[in-house]
C-alpha cells in the first residue's frame, strides 16, 4: 500500500479555536457593542458658563434608560434595535410611546460609529418627528472627551437645522450633542459598571396608556362638542 504524507488533526478543542480564528478573518473582526454603564447628563448654555444637571442615563447594549428633571414621576426606556421609546410612570401604574415628549430619547441611542445618523434618523421618525426624519451625517474630526476618544460628525436635516455630535467609538454612543442654539448636552462622570437587567424592563402589571384612545373617548361622550379641537393640538 503505497505511503503519502500523514495528516495528523490536532485536538477537537484547538481545532474549533482555528475555526474560529479563520472566520474572523474571513468575516472581519466582530463588531463590538455598548458597553454597561451609567452616566449623568449636564446641559452647558451657549455662553460655555452655565451648567444644568439634564438627568442620568444608563445603558446596556441597544438599552437606554433616562430619567430627567422634567419628568420626576417616570422614565424613559428606550431599544435602538426594534426601536421602542416609552414612557414608565411606575407609580401610576401605566406606560406609553415616548414619542416627541423628550429629545434625548432621540439622540442619546446606541450608534454605527461610522454612520451614527442612521439610528438616529430610525428613532426621529419613530418619534413622528417629521422635521428630524432625514438626517445627514458628515465627519468633521477626531476628540477626547472625558478621556475619551470621539469621532466627531456634522448632522443636517432637510430643513436645513444643523447639530454636531460626538461618538465614543469603543462605547459606540455619544458622549456629547451641541444643538443649535449653541448649547451642549454632555454624558459626564461615565461609569463602566454592570447594569440589572430589570432597569430596562416595563415593571410587570403596568397597562400601557393610549392618548389616542383616551380622545376617541372624548369624543364619544357628552363632554366633546362638535369642531372642538383635539386635545394637545
Amino acid at each position: 500500500m503505497p505511503k503519502g504524507p500523514m495528516i495528523v488533526m490536532p485536538p477537537n478543542r484547538a481545532w474549533l479555536s482555528l475555526l474560529a480564528v479563520f472566520g474572523l478573518l474571513v468575516c472581519g473582526r466582530a463588531p463590538a457593542r455598548a458597553q454597561q454603564f451609567s452616566a449623568d447628563l449636564v446641559i452647558t448654555r451657549g455662553d460655555g458658563e452655565t451648567a444644568v444637571a439634564a438627568g442620568k442615563l444608563r445603558v446596556s447594549n441597544d438599552n437606554v434608560r433616562i430619567e430627567t428633571p422634567e419628568f420626576a414621576d417616570g422614565f424613559f426606556l428606550v431599544n435602538g434595535a426594534r426601536p421602542t421609546a416609552y414612557f414608565v410612570r411606575t407609580a401610576e401604574g401605566t406606560f406609553m410611546e415616548a414619542r416627541r415628549s423628550s429629545r434625548l430619547t432621540r439622540i442619546f441611542i446606541t450608534v454605527d460609529p461610522g454612520d451614527p445618523c442612521r439610528q438616529w434618523q430610525i428613532m426621529a421618525r419613530l418619534a413622528g418627528a417629521a422635521d428630524q426624519s432625514d438626517w445627514r451625517c458628515e465627519r468633521v474630526g477626531e476628540g477626547t472627551i472625558g478621556g475619551r476618544s470621539t469621532i466627531a460628525y456634522r448632522m443636517v436635516s432637510t430643513p436645513g437645522r444643523e447639530l454636531f455630535g460626538w461618538i465614543d467609538t469603543a462605547r459606540q454612543f455619544p458622549l456629547r450633542i451641541k444643538m443649535e442654539d449653541g448649547s451642549t448636552i454632555t454624558a459626564e462622570n461615565v461609569r463602566d459598571e454592570p447594569q440589572p437587567a430589570q432597569l430596562f424592563e416595563i415593571p410587570p402589571g403596568l397597562r400601557k396608556f393610549d392618548p389616542q384612545t383616551l380622545i376617541q373617548r372624548i369624543k364619544q361622550s357628552d363632554v366633546w362638542v362638535a369642531g372642538e379641537k383635539d386635545p394637545g393640538r
